[in-house]
């Protein structure tokens, strides 16, 4: 199993007593990827989000993905996600985006896609909308033409029912022979089948704990075997999320964790995923949830639904993630932490964790690459 960082430029509340708390929560996400890069994380993500105000400040994340291209050595940097809709980002300029990130990364740009957050953020490109699924009709149109926009000398131009072009040469070609890994974020877990036929990996942000892993793993791992991939190869690559804390004690750690303020950022989750399933008994925005105690971060840790404790803890709580079959685990940084501790965290997982983990030193992306 590999190990990545998610990064979105998370606000929250600072922004009520600190003027430059924007300015710092972004520069201090780029610290955050520069050193998992030191401490051998192979991914780090970094969201693309609309108006989506406190819960995800990074909207230009191309922008900020071509810093960290010139910032970091060998960590893998990923979009997660690139909207690729035409009423958000034009198909093309998208096209053109991932190659010249590509370029700039010398090959270790990976390009995940997918549909935007909720109603609150499609609404806004797309005004009028009343059924959601709308955005999947235009994605499916959209994913299959990347790949021959890149590999094509002449790209054949599209006419489609959302977007179009005529024949032109789309420039500049990705880095190398072929094209970035190409990757899905699902929202649900059919979803992972349906980026599994294509042949897809997956970013997997709607698995919350480990028990859910294994269904939904066995889905994708059933239908990727026949896999039609609209890329150049089959990436069979599924990415989870969690929180994670590792402090040198596990009372450190909870006590991180409890002053963290991490109740807040589920409670932005579904104020703007208005998308997805919302949990019976779950509080209705403005309300949030109440704050987390210590005997709930110990409830969470034992339900799997949080990583936190000292470096023994967390390796034998990764674990549990590589032996549900997850293929890289990215831990969404905990929100409301100070950059001390979070550093502390990225250098603690890279010491004590990933090397008893993550022991095959060559991406399996690259693999992928280097044979087409």
């Amino acid at each position: 199993m590999e190990f990545g960082l998610f990064v979105q430029g998370y606000v929250g509340k600072r922004r009520e007593t600190d003027p430059l708390a924007e300015h710092k929560a972004l520069m201090e996400e780029t610290e955050y990827v520069i050193q998992a890069d030191r401490s051998g994380f192979k991914y780090a993500w970094a969201s693309e989000h609309h108006f989506l105000e406190e819960y995800s400040h990074l909207s230009a994340s191309d922008v900020f993905l071509g810093y960290l291209a010139h910032a970091t050595e060998r960590i893998h940097l990923g979009s997660g996600i690139f909207n690729p809709l035409a009423q958000v980002n034009h198909p093309v300029k998208v096209a053109e985006k991932v190659a010249m990130l590509d370029h700039l990364s010398e090959g270790r740009f990976e390009f995940g896609s997918g549909r935007g957050a909720g109603s609150h953020e499609i609404l806004g490109f797309l005004p009028g909308i009343t059924d959601m699924n709308h955005t999947k009709e235009i994605w499916e149109e959209t994913i299959a033409e990347f790949p021959k926009m890149w590999l094509q000398d002449e790209y054949e131009g599209f006419q489609g029912k959302h977007w179009s072009l005529p024949p032109r040469k789309v420039l500049p070609k990705p880095y190398g022979k072929s094209h970035p890994a190409m990757w899905y974020a699902a929202g649900s877990p059919p979803s992972y089948a349906m980026a599994a036929r294509k042949g897809l990996g997956v970013l997997g942000f709607s698995v919350q704990k480990v028990s859910d892993m294994e269904w939904v793993l066995e889905q994708y791992k059933t239908a990727i075997v026949d896999a039609e991939p609209v890329g150049d190869f089959v990436n069979d690559n599924v990415m989870v999320t969690t929180t994670a804390i590792c402090a040198p004690t596990h009372e450190e750690a909870v006590r991180i964790a409890v002053a963290g303020g991490l109740h807040y950022l589920p409670s932005l989750v579904f104020r703007y995923h208005d998308t997805f399933p919302r949990p019976e008994g779950f509080p209705v925005w403005p309300e949030t949830l109440p704050p987390y105690t210590e005997e709930f971060i110990e409830l969470m840790i034992q339900e799997e639904l949080l990583i936190c404790g000292d470096p023994d803890e967390v390796l034998r709580q990764c674990k549990r993630w590589e032996q549900a079959g997850a293929d890289q685990i990215s831990f969404g940084l905990p929100v409301g932490v100070p950059k001390s501790e979070t550093l502390q965290t990225i250098r603690l997982v890279g010491e004590f964790v990933i090397p008893k983990i993550d022991t095959d030193p060559v991406h399996r992306t690259t693999r992928f690459r280097a044979a087409s």
